[in-house]
């Protein structure tokens, strides 16, 4: 995949279908499969972040063209503007469409997640939350359970190409927002929040522990 840094707010790359394939993923699934393609797009985007440092901060604005030999993609930062009612984009946007032009078949695909026109009111805040945290070193989770206060989220842990990946679920009736805040700041003193989906970790990694995953590495080490 070739990358190119535009600008703070903005990256572009291009990825060819033989890459794609590599990748595990089908040339139609990235088309008509929701699901498959947001799964590629941030496996993308983990890829960005760690060779160019652009870090995903609240939503994107993605611009897609389809070239005959792979994918050219957009990512522009949108921010929210000064009343706090809107996402707007920290460029002008005809200066982006004249770069690149949308295909309107994958942008429909991802617009639900990154549309920067979306009003703030419209978000769905009653869904529960959830994290999915990769760790690098096992000892890093056993440390992480170690820690206490832990045990009221419900949790799973996978392994997935030599990774390990927490998956942390707050249900909204259970947690408010201040305790959700100060226990995450707990968990990611010792992992790192992926974008890779927990769809995806299920279906291809290996399930260690299926819940209660603090106390049962407590009782085993």
């Amino acid at each position: 995949m070739e990358i190119e840094r535009i600008n703070d707010h903005t990256v572009k790359f291009y990825i060819s279908y033989v890459d794609i394939e590599e990748r595990g993923f089908e040339r139609d699934e990235i088309w008509y499969n929701r699901e498959r393609s947001e799964e590629l797009f941030w496996e993308m985007m983990d890829e960005v972040h760690e060779e160019e440092e652009f870090t995903v901060e609240g939503p994107l604005w993605i611009q897609v063209q389809a070239l005959d030999k792979g994918l050219e993609i957009l990512v522009t930062k949108a921010q929210l503007s000064k009343d706090g009612q809107k996402l707007e984009l920290p460029v002008s946007e005809d200066k982006i469409n004249h770069a690149i032009p949308v295909d309107e078949r994958i942008e429909d695909l991802l617009d639900q997640h990154f549309n920067p026109n979306l009003d703030v009111d419209e978000l769905d805040l009653d869904e529960n939350l959830d994290f999915l945290l990769t760790f690098a070193d096992f000892e890093d989770v056993i440390s992480l359970a170690k820690r206490g206060g832990l045990d009221s989220i419900p949790t799973k842990l996978y392994s997935f190409e030599g990774k390990y990946y927490l998956f942390v679920e707050f249900p909204e009736d259970e947690f408010e927002e201040e305790d959700i805040d100060n226990l995450l700041s707990i968990l990611l003193e010792y992992g790192i929040e992926t974008q890779k989906t927990i769809h995806r970790i299920e279906e291809y990694g290996h399930l260690i522990i299926d819940g209660e995953v603090f106390e049962q590495l407590r009782k085993y080490f």
